[in-house]
């Protein structure tokens, strides 16, 4: 449906390089990746405000490169709303319709319909200074939708709300997407990007580094960047020796853990999730293959619980919850146990 075909553009210190990555029809595709990436310029250069150096953007198989803004049958959701202080909400609305050849009634009917669909259609009368941070967006959604565009390309779209309202616009983009919406949509924020995606494209330095489904970049970074960007702590450079059931990592001169991975021998990353560890206080016999003692050094809380940081020749990081570490009596510099299946790990050779 939507293809970037090696685009590449250059501005004084960024540039995007070659950057390829298809949308189909009714998905929700993120562009996740830290501020200054180059994610919105990809948005815009989509929306027609800025060309790229090379390469092509594909709308329904037709280039849409050389066509102007208002023909591209896409929709942009600025940032910062950039809603018209002058008109009222349905004159911000109703200004999209300008060069639609629609009676005033039909323009009427077309506003009210969607204005109930984004649900303020009770707020057409109200200026935008009497809005709150959710409202305008709505408001801004509105006048985008109501061109009917193909894609709908959002920009850091909960930026600027308020968690509950960052909820309930979450609830009305996946309530659009379900209806059929096509959604490009610009974050930085993963936990944003995981619960409104069905595939994302970490976008760093200009170049797309990774695509998946969420659960696929969650689960297997392909990169050290990947991984710390999407919270797994756990990700440290090792000596890989390959065996007959896997490999060995080694970790500094004495630090040596098994994965049932096969990788080869060389130079490679081991990775594991902090939900993958257990702590005891006592060694015990189990089915994990990696048993280290160790001291804890840091016990704090954490989206998913509490990140218990514990030396075992490198810092790990192992998520318990707050019932674990009373029961346990977890504190800083008490010697632990930590273990891990050989089959939690996985290896990322160095190529």
């Amino acid at each position: 449906m939507l293809e970037l075909k090696n685009i590449s553009l250059s501005n004084p210190g960024f540039s995007l390089k070659n950057i390829s990555f298809k949308v189909n029809k009714g998905e929700y595709f993120v562009l996740l990746g830290m501020s200054g990436a180059g994610k919105s310029m990809l948005l815009e250069m989509i929306a027609g405000l800025t060309n790229p150096d090379s390469g092509e953007i594909i709308l329904n198989e037709k280039p849409i490169n050389k066509s102007k803004p208002y023909e591209r049958e896409v929709g942009l959701v600025f940032q910062d709303h950039a809603i018209f202080p002058h008109l009222t909400v349905g004159g911000n609305i109703g200004y999209a319709l300008k060069r639609q050849s629609l009676s005033h009634s039909a323009k009427q009917e077309l506003i009210q319909s969607i204005a109930d669909r984004i649900q303020i259609g009770q707020l057409l009368h109200r200026q935008p200074s009497t809005l709150s941070g959710g409202e305008l967006q709505r408001v801004a959604l509105a006048r985008t939708l109501v061109q009917k565009p193909e894609v709908l390309l959002l920009d850091e779209p909960l930026a600027a709300i308020d968690t509950k309202l960052k909820a309930e616009i979450r609830s009305l983009l996946r309530q659009l997407n379900r209806e059929g919406q096509t959604i490009v949509h610009v974050t930085h924020d993963f936990d944003e990007a995981i619960s409104l995606a069905n595939r994302i494209a970490i976008v760093h330095e200009g170049k797309i580094i990774q695509t998946g489904t969420p659960e696929e970049v969650f689960s297997s970074p392909r990169s050290e960047f990947v991984a710390h960007f999407v919270g797994i702590r756990n990700f440290f450079k090792a000596k890989l020796i390959e065996t007959e059931t896997g490999c060995i990592a080694e970790l500094g001169k004495s630090l040596r853990i098994v994965s049932t991975q096969k990788s080869g021998s060389g130079e490679g990353y081991l990775m594991i999730r902090g939900e993958d560890l257990t702590i005891s206080v006592e060694n015990y016999e189990s089915s994990a293959r990696n048993n280290f003692m160790g001291k804890i050094i840091e016990v704090s809380g954490s989206r998913s619980g509490m990140d218990v940081i514990i030396n075992i020749g490198v810092p790990v990081h192992v998520i318990v919850s707050k019932e674990s570490v009373k029961d346990l009596g977890l504190v800083e510099g008490k010697s632990v146990w930590v273990h891990f299946k050989a089959s939690a790990l996985s290896i990322i050779p160095i190529q």
